[in-house]
């Protein structure tokens, strides 16, 4: 993605969720975008402000603060006389919720993917086990209330889709352990944008809540080794669900 293609981005964008972005949010999402899939390099430096904003058609302050926004997230880093360039990935911050749904705005290589999940089964099978141990009454109310919205709603809906995330917040919550649950945003939005990469070119070819559901009658019921069982099988299904779309999408 060129500067040259951006300046398709002048004014409003819309978002892949039907929001409408101000300029430099819309402006920082196309060069997040370019960044994590590739097309800038990790040390190649972006245009000044002054050439910027005359080839966009917007004003300095706004790719200016585009830039601050990128910066924040550890895609870019700004320094005098030579200018802002992007970060090495390392420096990225992976679980940011914008910095995921930018990956998941094409296709994900699969060994990030396999990356993302591998996160997962380190976080979540082992949250679930002390979930089963520390829960309280509001969090399986909370879990169940879940359940039944995402039932009720299916994963193709935006509504469903956020009963998924609250879902996997409470079990973090119920955790208790404040380090973990530090990691709910990030979850919640790599729970919810591998939804959605799912359904992207097909409905989904298998429902996933009866594994929620096993995950959360083990929670309920106190038992930290099933809960730690069906959560690892949870997030394994996840990830052949994902990497089948995946696959999927890049067939001829």
């Amino acid at each position: 993605m060129s500067m040259d293609d951006l300046t398709a981005s002048k004014g409003f964008h819309p978002a892949p969720d039907g929001k409408r972005l101000r300029i430099h949010g819309s402006v920082a999402r196309d060069l997040g975008i370019a960044i994590v899939s590739g097309r800038y390099s990790p040390g190649e430096l972006l245009l000044g402000e002054i050439e910027a904003s005359e080839r966009l058609k917007i004003s300095r302050t706004a790719y200016r603060e585009a830039l601050r926004i990128l910066s924040a997230k550890g895609l870019v880093e700004s320094r005098p006389k030579t200018g802002t360039k992007v970060s090495a990935r390392f420096k990225w911050h992976m679980l940011d919720p914008d910095v995921l749904q930018w990956i998941f705005e094409l296709e994900p290589s699969d060994s990030l993917l396999e990356s993302l999940f591998e996160l997962r089964r380190v976080v979540e099978p082992e949250a679930a086990a002390l979930a089963a141990k520390r829960r309280a009454d509001d969090h399986v109310a909370r879990m169940d209330k879940a359940l039944e919205a995402m039932k009720e709603h299916t994963l193709a809906t935006e509504a469903g889709r956020q009963a998924d995330q609250d879902f996997h917040a409470a079990l973090l919550e119920a955790s208790g352990n404040p380090f973990l649950i530090t990691l709910t945003s990030g979850v919640g939005a790599a729970v919810a944008w591998t939804t959605v990469f799912k359904q992207r070119h097909a409905p989904l070819r298998r429902d996933p809540i009866p594994d929620h559901r096993r995950v959360f009658d083990a929670v309920a019921a106190g038992d930290s080794e099933a809960s730690r069982a069906a959560m690892t099988d949870l997030v394994n299904m996840a990830f052949h669900d994902t990497r089948g779309a995946l696959m999927a999408a890049s067939a001829p």
